[in-house]
């Protein structure tokens, strides 16, 4: 890893500002990318897994999670396919950057009771910035607060961010 890629390496603002809320325990990283969040969990004392849809980025998760020395359980998985999360199987589960609402119900039962969601992406305001764009994967205005309202907010943030993105992040207790 170069320096130049440091930056990109660097665990989600939202994810860090709000660890001391987090559970310990088995986490799953929902959409893991490149891995710089389970990793980030695994640092701090998670039983981390991971699923992306990109064989690629599981692999340089696993690569910088060597490189880091610490261990995250990742696999490839279609999300939008037949890949099930475990029925209250997780104390902890993180997704960021990423909409699909019919995963929302899985991500729910996933949970333990008290088990904590840390969910963020962008919202409609995004395309003034650049991608994502389409309004598939883009929530509306209170739409992930809607979507956990049977949870425990712990907190939330909407709106945009350092005047270079529109974002929604939430994290919630099941109770």
């Amino acid at each position: 890893m170069t320096g130049s890629d440091t930056s990109y390496h660097q665990p989600s603002q939202f994810l860090i500002e709000n660890i001391r809320l987090l559970p310990k325990g088995r986490a799953l990283d929902v959409a893991m990318g490149g891995g710089r969040n389970a990793i980030y969990l695994s640092t701090m004392g998670f039983d981390v897994e991971g699923v992306d849809i990109s064989h690629e980025a599981v692999d340089n998760a696993l690569t910088l999670a060597g490189q880091n020395r610490v261990h995250v359980r990742a696999m490839v998985a279609d999300l939008e396919g037949h890949y099930q999360i475990e029925t209250e199987a997780y104390d902890l589960i993180v997704c960021f950057n990423y909409l699909q609402r019919s995963l929302i119900p899985r991500i729910k039962q996933g949970l333990r009771p008290g088990g904590v969601v840390v969910y963020e992406t962008y919202t409609v305001d995004q395309p003034q910035f650049g991608k994502p764009k389409n309004p598939d994967y883009l929530l509306k205005y209170n739409e992930l607060l809607d979507m956990f309202r049977e949870f425990r907010c712990l907190r939330y943030r909407e709106g945009i961010i350092e005047n270079r993105k529109a974002i929604a992040g939430i994290v919630a207790e099941k109770v």
